[in-house]
């Protein structure tokens, strides 16, 4: 393929489906490979507020580019929303978020950095990942110096026709003058990064675009340094909808929230169209090979899909959970047996467990009524058998090889195991 920028970074980005806008894109490619050929690396940045314990698939975009941008030799800077959160992005909402209370936000903190941690190298080394914390700078600022300094940099008239603002006044939603402020902080975060660590570009999803000009905006307004933007597409499947969510329920990246094996399984039953587009953003492998294996078709698709849970696994869970992640698919799907890392709950099968309890208790549906109207539309198996009787009662005569096998749909396995 034919480069079209001078520095690496741009060059993966166009290539690999990362690319979405950029606010000076002549620019922030000069000012890479500046860094590149003097072997300086640039510095740039990813936040995200702490409003959860971890992060989900549709959040991997952008870090998958920050990424990228390490593996280019720059240096990537992972930034904490500690203050932030306590406001709330209203980008895409249409009503305040809850606020949190302290031991959460710490509790939810402590999460993040293990999430990024499964991306980035972090370290003490020139290119080594950085994590910061906004609330050291917000927690002792003064509001009036900070109207005066950093609120007479932005126009109140620009900032109504941001996508944030402008869509939730459309809407008719109310907006706070407390969620108002959070481009103002977003800005004035980019600035303290560009004075502490000499900062010059931020990477984040197409949402973000608004709170990233007004970062740009800022360091030109008030410190006289052009800082760049770039961000990435919203990925979404062939019916359009966003990447990230698997039947209602978000695909977390870590382990403590959602298992190796299901994790596998979500990149292992993407959609045949969605293969080369995933191959291409969660996975490391080279482009002759993502190339080699978007091509293929009918059957021969699965084993691209194979590769794509494989590979995206590796990245998030380790090479070894990849690997017992997909060692269980194949005894489950290829040989027909329940083991290896499937989810397990213990019951008294002696007394028994009711159907409804049991596909409560492993988390496969929400309320017990759900699993009704599964069971209504032949959704729900026990031992690979349909299910009609939603009061039958599981017991030790179910178990078959030490366990009792229950699935819904095609996805979703579990074994019972005598208390």
């Amino acid at each position: 393929m034919t480069s079209m920028f001078k520095s690496e970074f741009l060059n993966i980005m166009q290539e690999r489906g990362f690319y979405n806008q950029c606010t000076n894109e002549q620019g922030f490619d000069d000012y890479l490979y500046e860094c590149e050929k003097a072997g300086k690396p640039a510095v740039g940045y990813l936040g995200s507020d702490p409003t959860g314990d971890s992060l989900h698939v549709g959040h991997i975009v952008p870090l998958m580019m920050l990424r990228w941008f390490q593996k280019c030799g720059h240096k990537p800077l992972t930034l904490i929303g500690g203050a932030t959160a306590r406001i709330g992005d209203p980008s895409g909402k249409d009503k305040l978020r809850p606020f949190l209370d302290e031991e959460t936000l710490k509790h939810n903190i402590v999460g993040l950095k293990k999430s990024f941690a499964k991306f980035l190298r972090f370290g003490d080394g020139a290119n080594d990942a950085l994590m910061v914390d906004n609330w050291d700078w917000f927690k002792d600022i003064n509001y009036l110096e900070f109207l005066r300094d950093i609120g007479t940099c932005y126009s109140v008239n620009r900032m109504l026709t941001m996508d944030s603002v402008k869509s939730r006044l459309e809407r008719e939603q109310p907006m706070s003058f407390l969620e108002f402020n959070y481009m103002l902080l977003q800005g004035y975060d980019f600035c303290v990064l560009l004075q502490k660590y000499n900062c010059r570009a931020q990477i984040a999803g197409a949402d973000q675009w608004g709170n990233i000009t007004s970062g740009t905006e800022l360091g030109r307004r008030r410190y006289n340094t052009e800082l760049f933007g770039f961000t990435s597409p919203i990925i979404t499947d062939s019916n359009g909808k966003k990447m990230g969510k698997s039947e209602g329920n978000a695909v977390w990246i870590n382990d403590e929230k959602l298992p190796s094996y299901d994790y596998y399984q979500y990149f292992r039953n993407i959609g045949d169209a969605e293969v080369g587009k995933c191959l291409r953003i969660y996975t490391d492998l080279p482009m002759d090979e993502v190339c080699r294996l978007e091509q293929l078709k009918d059957k021969e698709i699965n084993e691209a899909k194979k590769i794509l849970a494989f590979e995206a696994t590796k990245i998030c869970r380790g090479a070894d959970e990849a690997a017992q992640a997909q060692n269980t698919a194949v005894e489950l799907f290829e040989k027909g047996n329940a083991g290896g890392e499937l989810p397990v709950i213990e019951a008294d099968l002696n007394a028994g467990i009711g159907v409804l309890d049991a596909f409560l208790t492993m988390g496969f549906v929400a309320s017990k009524g759900e699993a009704r109207r599964l069971i209504k539309q032949n959704g729900l198996k026990l031992n690979d058998q349909v299910i009609s009787d939603e009061t039958y009662v599981i017991t030790a005569k179910d178990v078959v090889d030490g366990s009792v096998k229950i699935s819904q749909g095609k996805k979703k396995f579990g074994l019972i195991k005598n208390a």
